[in-house]
């Protein structure tokens, strides 16, 4: 491939925010009302990243357009994307009583028809550093065929407040992902984590292991493999309802496949996000810090 000195940043921001109990997508955590997805912008943007492309659900985009699109359109390319519960191809049908998308690989593969170039994926609730989106920058704009993955240590990443959802992984000795399983229910148990499964099973971890935070990054050679891997998820686990296109365990398929090759990337920054309520005030209290070490200004877009 050759090198692109202008990649995209995909913010997946279609979340129901559940256990948060409310759109955590546009809560305001900086000192002049800035949300988590207005730091993971601005350190884009200061990266090299050159369009956004937002993932968003019809219900919010009145809010998200007004609260946190507007203060981008005029400094950056800016699209959108909408996810829905029926955006599957025309052969499946929705199983009745299903009230929730599909996850997170139904959410990048919407995004298809808005993105040209070498891009990054993240979530919208989760404050990654700038160290992060360097790296990611560094290697979408390098020609590489390879996709990357930003890995962060299990520890740093958990809650005190309940259980999240982390893709842990297994990395070989010259950096590339060998393996990679999306947890859905890990708490922290003494100086490491333990995470039960959906038939109680509970597996142990020691806290030192990489995972996945959703921080991505492709070419676009990745949506022809997303659709064949979702379509595969439809015809195995449509008929669950809560089931879930995770794309961590996609990812992982396509590393068992032969199919990529997904480098990882280590930031020495430290992850903090709002999952549940009360670690908003925590995010609140760490970016106050970042602003008073000069790491960020106390007004982001003054």
């Amino acid at each position: 491939m050759t090198a692109t000195s202008s990649p995209t940043l995909l913010v997946l921001a279609a979340g129901m925010g559940s256990r948060y109990g409310g759109l955590k997508q546009i809560d305001p955590v900086g000192p002049a009302g800035e949300t988590i997805i207005d730091y993971s912008i601005f350190d884009a943007l200061r990266a090299g990243f050159g369009k956004l492309v937002f993932v968003i659900r019809r219900d919010i985009e009145q809010q998200f357009r007004e609260i946190v699109g507007a203060r981008f359109e005029k400094r950056v390319a800016v699209d959108y994307v909408f996810q829905a519960l029926e955006d599957i191809p025309p052969r499946f049908a929705v199983p009745a009583g299903r009230t929730k998308p599909w996850g997170t690989t139904q959410a990048i593969l919407l995004a298809a028809d808005a993105i040209r170039d070498p891009f990054a994926a993240i979530n919208a609730d989760d404050f990654y550093g700038a160290d992060g989106y360097r790296s990611l920058a560094g290697h979408l704009t390098s020609g590489s065929a390879d996709y990357a993955m930003v890995g962060f240590v299990l520890r740093n990443t958990l809650s005190d407040f309940g259980s999240v959802a982390r893709g842990v992984c297994q990395v070989s000795a010259d950096g590339y992902l060998e393996h990679i399983v999306e947890l859905t229910k890990i708490e922290r148990d003494g100086n490491g984590a333990r995470n039960t499964d959906a038939a109680g099973t509970v597996t142990k971890l020691n806290g030192d292991e990489p995972v996945s935070m959703n921080m991505w990054g492709f070419t676009p050679e990745v949506f022809g493999q997303l659709r064949e891997n979702f379509e595969k998820f439809l015809e195995s686990s449509a008929a669950d309802l809560k089931s879930e296109c995770y794309i961590p365990n996609t990812v992982g398929e396509l590393v068992r496949a032969g199919q990529a090759r997904v480098k990882v990337l280590h930031s020495r920054d430290s992850w903090f996000g709002v999952t549940y309520r009360e670690d908003r005030p925590r995010v609140v209290e760490s970016i106050r810090r970042l602003i008073a070490d000069g790491l960020y200004p106390e007004r982001l877009w003054s």
